[in-house]
């Protein structure tokens, strides 16, 4: 097995934590518990686990307050280098497919791996932190799931809406911003690392997600079902960042203050691994490539059809 962020690593992880999600044709159910699976599974989640820790070392002590003041605000970026920039301002259709496609990897189970926080919290961190799955998840309608909204985008794009379509292009840079997620919801000792992501992801993406939705309409554009998905998180992301910090996060740390040092581990590594995401994407682009583990250019083998 190669170095615990190489392509090996990170494909057998996935695989092995999709046992817990919805599996695959043929596996047998049971394999989830299977005691040789789950021995594998922690032989590469040791060193996975320590490479995040001394990745994110360099950061070094940051309080609670100040890394959730730090997502307050975007990051300068006079240039805009960032992915939504990127996409918004130059972008071409094949770039928005390709960074749908990666993506799909985690919004096809949107909000499933966060969801093994639930019965480890209690109180009013529960109270709130449901209340944000409860968008997440449709708000008791189905066909707003977000997930759903994510598969719709796709087919608007021309792109495989079936769940784990792209698994096989999906380079170790993608795989690991997943499986960071499955890690921590399914180790009951790093839930705060868990919330610290969930934080993350809750408090940032509004800003992000309004240039998308620009950026959809630029390069595809203004059928609502391409641009409901982003739609959504400019809003309810918005709302979500108050019940997060302060029904989540607050009333957590109240009960648990030893989860501060977790919460801040968990806000680091979803900058550090979508940061090296974003890096491997600009780095294609920018010379012409795919970004995605497929041969040339050509792309004809990952879009459904080629409209454009």
């Amino acid at each position: 097995m190669d170095e615990p962020n190489g392509d090996d690593a990170q494909l057998a992880l996935y695989v092995a934590y999709e046992l817990h999600y919805r599996s695959f044709a043929g596996v047998d159910d049971d394999l989830e518990w299977d005691t040789d699976v789950l021995r594998f599974r922690r032989q590469l989640e040791r060193p996975f686990l320590a490479a995040l820790r001394s990745e994110t070392a360099a950061s070094g002590d940051v309080g609670i307050d100040a890394a959730i003041d730090a997502l307050l605000l975007e990051p300068p970026d006079a240039d805009g280098a960032g992915l939504s920039h990127f996409l918004l301002r130059e972008g071409e259709r094949w770039q928005l497919q390709e960074y749908v496609a990666h993506r799909s990897l985690y919004h096809l189970k949107e909000a499933d791996p966060q969801a093994w926080a639930i019965p480890r919290l209690d109180g009013q961190a529960k109270s709130s932190f449901v209340a944000v799955a409860h968008d997440e998840y449709g708000a008791g309608h189905g066909d707003r799931l977000h997930a759903r909204l994510f598969a719709r985008m796709m087919a608007a794009l021309d792109l495989d809406p079936s769940y784990g379509a792209y698994l096989d292009m999906a380079p170790a840079v993608t795989l690991v911003t997943v499986n960071a997620m499955s890690l921590f919801g399914l180790h009951r000792s790093l839930r705060g690392a868990l919330i610290g992501q969930f934080a993350a992801v809750e408090i940032t993406s509004s800003p992000g997600s309004a240039r998308l939705v620009r950026a959809v309409e630029r390069i595809n554009g203004g059928d609502p079902e391409g641009r409901a998905f982003y739609d959504e998180h400019v809003e309810a992301d918005a709302v979500h960042e108050q019940v997060v910090r302060k029904g989540v996060i607050a009333s957590l740390l109240a009960d648990e203050p030893a989860l501060a040092a977790d919460i801040v581990f968990g806000i680091q590594v979803d900058a550090l691994l979508n940061d090296r995401l974003t890096a491997h994407l600009l780095r294609a682009w920018q010379t012409g490539q795919s970004s995605l583990r497929d041969p040339g250019l050509d792309r004809s083998r990952w879009l459904v059809s080629q409209n454009g």
